[in-house]
């Protein structure tokens, strides 16, 4: 088996997240934009044997950690290698029959030309009526959409429409890893706002006031607002939207970049726990909002790489302008399979998955509760993550511990300091019940033994 040398690019990966740990703090944020990138291959600008040197915003950018652990568990288990992988946000079940009849009838009707940089106009007008009926947001089609592939170009596109050298970007933490490395590829600097296990890691007013006003020399031009929050799964309600937006009404020069490719993964207990969308606070959030969301998650079409950006008409006209010199337009199969998404799958089968990622997320959290020295202050209410607190084992060395139990029981989990939270893992329940039972069995012992050694 080829597993010593797959293992050596893994602990490479893992060893260069140690280092993230100090760039987590706000005043501390620009040390991780001079980290370099963690890959296999040399880093050419300082190489003086090549002629060719590599562009420093990409040489101080690194390699998404979830991607790159991602991409190991599966050549390991290319490679004959058994392993429970709890790393990558991914639903098991698979897309709508209705998404999957109207992306073969694409195919067979030969509808595989270019569109439209913004969308097809079906697909656009779909959007559009699905923000208006769902999130009670208006948005014309034809001016105020733009389709991407992928929610994660959307992202990009809304930071580089708004960021840039000079500029700042505000991200609260725990963070999804690409949110500070596309603000590095823009020019832009990142500034951490830190959030607290007992809040939910949910922003709170006097947070982020506090952040705005330390930062208030500094030229910041976004913030980013990930609710229900990856990694960690928490929802920000209505309430504290609210609150959050009363704040931001004194900083108007500040637009907003709400990422909300999980809302329609929400547990509700109470209409309180509902998740709303931020554009829809009022209407001068509205007009700095760009909204972002897509197919990935809801409707599992991950491989389909399908989303979409809306934004009043200025912003949106800046990511259309990007996105034309970038990658044109979205597939025109995925296309159409997005419309079938919007109007053609019942309510009742969405309900039905919501409802099924809830049993396993109450499985997940009632086996984290067993085990001596985890804990998970406040249980998610959103997407397919739990962040448990694991700094009683390594002594917080989360990376060191994700190593290990890759190395000791093969199930891979992302350490916390990846997402900018130290002394923490990301599991990911979007897998089966089974699979899930083998994995907290395995992390279970892990611990155990840990504590034994």
């Amino acid at each position: 088996m080829k597993f010593p040398s797959t293992l050596l690019l893994l602990q490479q990966l893992l060893s260069s997240q140690r280092q993230a740990a100090a760039f987590t703090p706000a005043r501390q944020i620009m040390s991780q934009s001079k980290l370099s990138a963690s890959t296999s291959t040399e880093d050419t600008t300082s190489n003086p044997n090549s002629p060719i040197a590599v562009n420093p915003l990409v040489a101080n950018v690194k390699v998404s950690a979830t991607v790159q652990i991602f991409s190991n568990v599966k050549q390991m288990q290319a490679e004959g290698i058994e392993v429970t992988s709890l790393c990558v946000g991914e639903p098991d079940f698979p897309p709508p029959q209705a998404v999957l009849d109207a992306a073969s009838a694409a195919i067979l009707a030969n509808d595989t030309r270019y569109t439209a940089v913004t969308g097809t106009a079906p697909l656009r007008q779909a959007i559009a009526k699905d923000l208006k009926d769902r999130k009670g947001v208006v948005y014309d089609p034809n001016t105020e959409i733009v389709v991407g592939n992928g929610a994660k170009q959307c992202v990009y596109q809304g930071v580089l429409a708004t960021a840039g050298p000079g500029d700042a970007v505000l991200i609260p933490a725990p963070f999804w890893p690409s949110y500070p490395e596309m603000v590095a590829l823009a020019g832009a600097k990142p500034i951490v706002l830190e959030t607290k296990e007992t809040d939910g890691y949910l922003l709170t007013p006097e947070g982020l006031r506090s952040c705005l006003e330390e930062h208030k020399d500094e030229n910041i031009k976004l913030m980013i607002l990930c609710n229900p929050s990856n990694p960690t799964g928490g929802v920000h309600s209505e309430e504290r939207l609210r609150e959050l937006a009363n704040v931001l009404e004194d900083y108007p020069n500040i637009a907003i970049l709400a990422d909300e490719i999980y809302e329609r993964l929400v547990y509700t207990d109470t209409p309180a726990d509902e998740h709303v969308s931020f554009a829809a606070i009022s209407e001068n959030m509205y007009e700095r909002t760009m909204t972002i969301n897509g197919f990935s998650k809801a409707y599992a079409m991950t491989g389909m790489r399908l989303g979409y950006m809306a934004a009043p008409a200025p912003l949106a006209k800046a990511a259309t302008t990007i996105q034309s010199q970038v990658t044109s337009c979205a597939g025109s199969v995925s296309q159409a399979a997005g419309v079938a998404a919007l109007k053609d799958v019942k309510e009742e089968e969405m309900e039905a998955n919501v409802k099924i990622m809830r049993e396993k997320r109450d499985y997940v959290i009632g086996r984290l509760d067993g085990m001596e020295g985890v804990a998970l202050e406040v249980p998610p209410k959103g997407a397919f993550y739990v962040l448990p607190d694991v700094s009683g084992y390594y002594d917080g060395d989360d990376t060191q511990l994700c190593l290990d139990l890759l190395t000791k029981k093969r199930l891979a989990l992302v350490p916390g300091t990846s997402f900018g939270a130290p002394g923490t893992v990301r599991i990911s329940y979007a897998t089966s019940l089974e699979e899930l039972e083998v994995a907290m069995n395995k992390l279970q012992e892990f611990l155990e033994e840990s504590k034994s050694e």
